[in-house]
């Protein structure tokens, strides 16, 4: 037994991480402390105005641990760790987790190479970035290959010249060919030096070069080449506007600001390289309710630059920190060279932090109306469908689809959709074993009594070992059990349910002539439906959801077995034969319900041949 009050008492005077967990050993809350002795204590005391977040995490302490470690920093790093690893309900998280893209220039190879990395390692090559959209990065490594003409092979060089022919680049004039030996050492280092001056920023050489080679292509009649120099000039000039100044002195810097309302925190961060703007992130934090502007921001700045490759030099924001040193010191031991953290407080750098906080602003609110709307269309759409079927709850819907060929290879789908969203990962789908032709009644038959005999199966197992719903792949049962039909399969599900001694209800759609839905078949009555509210939108999404993957199902078995049927394992029915069955009969239950007598007719089949079929088909029955 854990008494609180005695573990306090050991609690040593020495810097750490502590942990909060609850009865069932859940991680609450990971702190970090100068003085473990004093701080965790200061959580139960009385009467000292916390706020009810922590008064109610404190109720629901059970035990708690601690780790000791040699200094504060130490203890920010484990603390940093132990947040990521846990996820603590109690802790102001960073709900992103994002990796950015960079361009590499693999100076350490003697001819280099631009490439797209996520990664920013201590190697010899040099890194621009980190930007903010891949597809950007990997359009300016493809204008800098074509421009420099730089190769994009994985061969070693210089080993392997020679050794294969020249690739298709170097054909269509995009490489020069350094694995043949086409260009020397030195003058490769001049493309490459050319490509670096570019990701400096320094565009002028470029655009000058490619308007001489452009108007020298024109002046010589070779007007394609003088459309290639046309095109590439204009995508370095796109590139180039992209780049907008925000200060003179060159530096790398993050700007970081916030937006905070009654519920949601945005993060916005400005990355500035060189002095230019190269790109912008927005990032949510969760756990906020009760914790200060200052708070939340430090909270980012640990959370976001523990995992981050890149450090900037000077992290300008928007809020003075409480551990502004210590975070200072952190970073700078990471990074390997000093790290600032500044607010600035006047002129252009206070207008940037300002336009950040903006930004955030800008997003919370636009993401605000744009839940609202996602609402509606979700959450709003089944509370629609639980009022017009006067239901208690309709917020798992589970809905199936038949599809085949002809009556060949039977399959049907089972999608879920949870408070208006589709559920993918308890989606299901069956290859149909007992019904031979195209008979979709009988098909659904065969799927609903699967799934909700598995379902069964599987809760009495659970149940036997003290385990929940969710620990099964068939346990959970729907709210409603959406049918793409009306009265017809409607009858069938209830069926299937009343034969298992189970009770879900069962909606189906009422198509009108023209195979449109114009109401919803429930309890015996049509309930007519305004086309043009969620509730209907959402269905209608369902039904194509179940019939999309039915159909996606079936064509993956027919590619896999070019149109396998069950006649392929009839001993004696080769292809020819199998091919004149489906050509003389209209479909799979024709030829099971044939004597041998009919199928003799088929010129292509004998007496034992003949028998095969009917005895095969008598041995499925």
């Amino acid at each position: 037994m854990f008494d609180i009050q005695e573990e306090l008492k050991k609690l040593p005077n020495s810097p750490g991480v502590y942990i909060m967990r609850d009865a069932a050993g859940g991680v609450l809350y990971v702190g970090k402390a100068v003085n473990l002795h004093n701080r965790v204590r200061s959580y139960f005391r009385k009467n000292v105005g916390r706020g009810p977040a922590i008064d109610q995490m404190i109720a629901l302490i059970d035990h708690f641990e601690y780790i000791v470690t040699d200094s504060e920093l130490e203890a920010l790093v484990l603390e940093n760790n132990l947040i990521k690893e846990h996820s603590p309900k109690y802790n102001t998280l960073l709900k992103d987790d994002k990796t950015y893209p960079y361009i590499k220039v693999t100076l350490g190879e003697d001819f280099p190479r631009v490439m797209f990395s996520r990664t920013m390692k201590k190697d010899k090559s040099k890194y621009f970035g980190p930007y903010s959209s891949a597809g950007a990065v990997k359009d300016t490594i493809e204008l800098l290959n074509k421009i420099y003409m730089l190769r994009t092979c994985n061969r070693t060089l210089p080993r392997d010249i020679g050794l294969e022919r020249p690739c298709l680049n170097y054909h269509i004039g995009q490489c020069t060919a350094p694995c043949q030996g086409y260009v020397s050492k030195e003058e490769y280092a001049g493309q490459v030096a050319g490509a670096l001056e570019f990701l400096n920023g320094n565009y002028k050489p470029v655009l000058k070069d490619l308007e001489e080679k452009m108007a020298k292509a024109a002046e010589e009649l070779k007007f394609e080449d003088a459309a290639r120099y046309r095109d590439l000039h204009a995508s370095v000039k796109s590139v180039a506007q992209k780049q907008k100044i925000t200060d003179n002195e060159g530096d790398d810097k993050d700007v970081i600001a916030m937006h905070k309302d009654k519920e949601d925190v945005v993060v916005q961060v400005f990355f500035v390289r060189d002095g230019k703007l190269i790109g912008r992130e927005h990032y949510y934090m969760t756990h906020v309710s009760e914790d200060s502007e200052a708070g939340i921001l430090q909270e980012f700045v640990k959370q976001f630059y523990a995992g981050t490759p890149f450090l900037p030099k000077e992290l300008m924001l928007q809020y003075e920190i409480e551990d502004s040193e210590l975070i200072e010191k952190w970073l700078t031991e990471r990074r390997g060279a000093r790290v600032y953290i500044k607010v600035p407080k006047a002129g252009s750098k206070e207008k940037l932090v300002e336009l950040a906080a903006h930004n955030a602003e800008i997003i919370l609110t636009q993401d605000r109306e744009k839940l609202k709307r996602e609402e509606g269309r979700t959450i709003g759409a089944v509370k629609e469908i639980k009022e017009l079927l006067g239901l208690s709850n309709a917020d798992r819907m589970e809905a199936f689809d038949i599809s085949n060929t002809n009556g060949f290879e039977n399959v049907a789908s089972m999608v879920v959709f949870e408070k208006g969203k589709p559920k993918k990962s308890d989606y299901r789908k069956f290859r149909i074993k007992t019904v031979a032709g195209p008979d979709d009644y009988a098909c659904m038959r065969e799927a609903l009594t699967r799934r909700f005999t598995h379902g069964m199966e599987e809760n009495a197992e659970l149940s036997k070992n003290n385990l929940g719903a969710e620990y099964g792949s068939f346990s959970k049962f729907p709210d409603l059990l959406l049918m793409d039909g009306g009265r017809g399969q409607v009858n069938i599900a209830l069926e299937v349910l009343s034969e298992l001694g189970l009770n879900v209800p069962v909606a189906g759609m009422v198509k009108d002539d023209y195979h449109r839905t114009r109401g919803i078949y429930f309890n015996n009555v049509e309930l007519p439906i305004d086309i043009h509210s969620e509730g209907f939108k959402l269905v209608t999404r369902i039904q194509d959801e179940a019939h999309r993957f039915a159909i996606e199902y079936h064509k993956s078995l027919r590619s896999k077995t070019q149109v396998k049927s069950i006649l392929d394992d009839i001993p004696g029915v080769g292809p020819a034969r199998r091919k004149a069955l489906m050509r003389y009969f209209s479909n799979l239950s024709d030829i099971a319900k044939a004597s041998s007598e009919d199928i003799k007719k088929i010129p292509e089949f004998n007496e034992a041949s003949a028998e095969a079929v009917v005895e095969f088909f008598k041995n499925r029955q």
